[in-house]
């Protein structure tokens, strides 16, 4: 189909949200002692958080649980193996060293320095109220392109959402070649005929370990909501897509990036790379794979340009077709989802051309638009009068607003409740996972550069007094209405709640999207004409 064939090369693939990545900061210490519980695996003693929540209430965190084996040695590029049992009382106290990534990057919002990381790192951490009793369940995937970032960054605090009545998991899980690598030695050895998406494995171990241990910290299994931001959001909707992952989670909340518009380009199944790649460190064996060095595995993605094409493969497996055909024929899971968008996602993520001629802007627009081409063009040319700026907002709104609406049609069509919201609020733009060094100085301001990607993060967590600086009073108030909007949503499937503006269900007639910004309201879509028009040329 034309839509899997689509080469845009502007937008990076999935890499698109490369920049969206993490540091390895905690949070602040606590003193106080949570009580000891009893998981499947054996007892674990947490700490009070250090923050105290709207309402004063204590929550409890357990810090670097881990929810399955270390995936080190022979475990290597294989499925999860179950977390061991231990004996006596784990302390539960300090996050786990950050999986395998790139250090020292410099890039806008998402810069972030050294910090410890390991192959050994699935583990999760947990913030729960005190007395909890079979609370809805949020399990949160961190964005950064699949390749970097970490869920314990102080931005993804859970203190707020757990004071909310929420059991609050964040998880790590294997990045880049370690948790995406595909190659036909792998395939061999595997008993599904399978290679890569172990990433997306690891977050099934995960939602498993929850099905088993949330009585231990008073969640309600029956009710586990996944939510994530950019590769997070495509992580759940490819959890969607997968038939491993059925049952193991009952509602879905996706920001800013989906996988239904995802270009496979000519390596669907990532195996081209994955031989490209580690031929250049020429192992004589599979063995030999095992014992590469995680730098030069690191270095090889570089030179090889392994991540030019999605890192999420259609595997045979987890993922047995793309994400695009199994929604378009309906056998995605039956579940509410909540999901949208910001109205600047593509400042500083996606790239300009400046150097795009008039002519190459046409072809570009008719690849998105077809027979729409020039009405397309029409609708952006006012704003963006050069090219390259031009084609970078049309890029933009592709991957990002038609990608979000194009997976509520999928879900609204097999009659599930779709929520779509579009944030419009600018926060201040501030380094988000360098809390010691937030400040990030930027020609016009903070504030200059719109409702950039990611800026929605500390208000979904509630923890714009924690990172950050110069939040103001509308910031507070739209965090405030966030943080209960993705609460009652994990609660109930549906994000109304007294006291808040009334958000209208998604349709594939109106659109209803509800606009988030200090006075959140409904409205009948956003960009209508200009999705429109792509959505003329991409039938769903």
């Amino acid at each position: 189909m034309k839509w899997q064939c689509l080469f845009l090369s502007m937008l990076l693939m999935v890499g698109c949200d490369a920049a969206d990545q993490t540091s390895g900061e905690a949070s602040s210490e606590s003193t106080a002692i949570a009580p000891v519980l009893t998981l499947v695996q054996g007892h674990v003693q947490g700490v009070e958080s250090p923050f105290r929540a709207a309402g004063n209430q204590p929550v409890l965190v357990y810090r670097g649980v881990p929810y399955a084996a270390p995936p080190v040695g022979d475990n290597r590029w294989r499925p999860p193996a179950p977390a061991l049992h231990w004996d006596g009382v784990r302390v539960a106290q300090t996050f786990s060293d950050s999986c395998y990534q790139p250090r020292h990057t410099s890039t806008f919002v998402w810069r972030r320095e050294d910090f410890p990381v390991s192959e050994d790192c699935l583990y999760l951490n947990v913030w729960t109220p005190k007395a909890a009793d079979q609370l809805p369940i949020m399990v949160w995937f961190h964005g950064g392109a699949h390749t970097s970032g970490q869920g314990h960054s102080l931005i993804f605090d859970g203190t707020e959402l757990a004071s909310q009545g929420i059991v609050l998991i964040t998880i790590n899980y294997r990045l880049g070649p370690f948790g995406f690598l595909a190659h036909p030695w792998l395939v061999d050895e595997s008993p599904h005929g399978s290679s890569g998406n172990y990433g997306l494995l690891d977050k099934i171990a995960a939602l498993n370990w929850v099905q088993a241990n949330a009585e231990a910290f008073g969640g309600d299994a029956n009710n586990v909501t996944i939510f994530g931001q950019s590769a997070g959001s495509q992580s759940v909707c490819a959890l969607m897509a997968s038939p491993l992952a059925r049952g193991l989670f009952h509602r879905a909340i996706g920001q800013s990036a989906a996988c239904v518009n995802t270009n496979y380009g000519s390596d669907a199944s990532g195996l081209a790379r994955g031989e490209k790649l580690i031929g250049s460190l020429n192992p004589a064996s599979l063995q030999g794979m095992r014992e590469l060095d995680p730098e030069d595995l690191l270095s090889a993605v570089q030179e090889t340009g392994w991540e030019s094409e999605s890192r999420l493969t259609v595997d045979g497996w987890i993922l047995p077709d793309t994400p695009l055909a199994i929604f378009r024929s309906g056998r995605q899971a039956p579940v509410p989802l909540m999901l949208g968008f910001l109205a600047d996602e593509g400042v500083e993520l996606f790239p300009k051309n400046k150097a795009l001629t008039e002519n190459e802007l046409d072809v570009f627009l008719q690849r998105i638009a077809g027979a729409r081409a020039a009405d397309l063009k029409a609708e952006y040319v006012e704003a963006f009068p050069a090219p390259g700026e031009l084609q970078h907002a049309v890029a933009t709104d592709f991957f990002m607003a038609f990608g979000m609406r194009r997976w509520a049609e999928y879900q609204a069509a097999i009659d599930q409740p779709t929520f779509l919201y579009f944030m419009d609020l600018v926060p201040p733009a501030f380094h988000l996972y360098m809390p010691d060094q937030p400040e990030l100085s930027l020609p016009g301001g903070p504030r200059a550069w719109g409702a950039y990607h990611s800026g929605d993060l500390a208000l979904v967590f509630g923890s714009t007094d924690k990172v950050g600086l110069g939040w103001n009073a509308a910031d507070r108030a739209l965090s405030r209405s966030m943080v209960t909007y993705w609460a009652e949503f994990a609660r109930s499937g549906n994000p109304n709640s007294p006291g808040l503006p009334k958000w209208i269900e998604f349709d594939d007639r109106d659109y209803w999207t509800q606009i988030l910004n200090d006075v959140p309201h409904s409205k009948a879509g956003v960009r209508n004409r200009k999705l429109n028009a792509m959505a003329a040329h991409w039938p769903r």
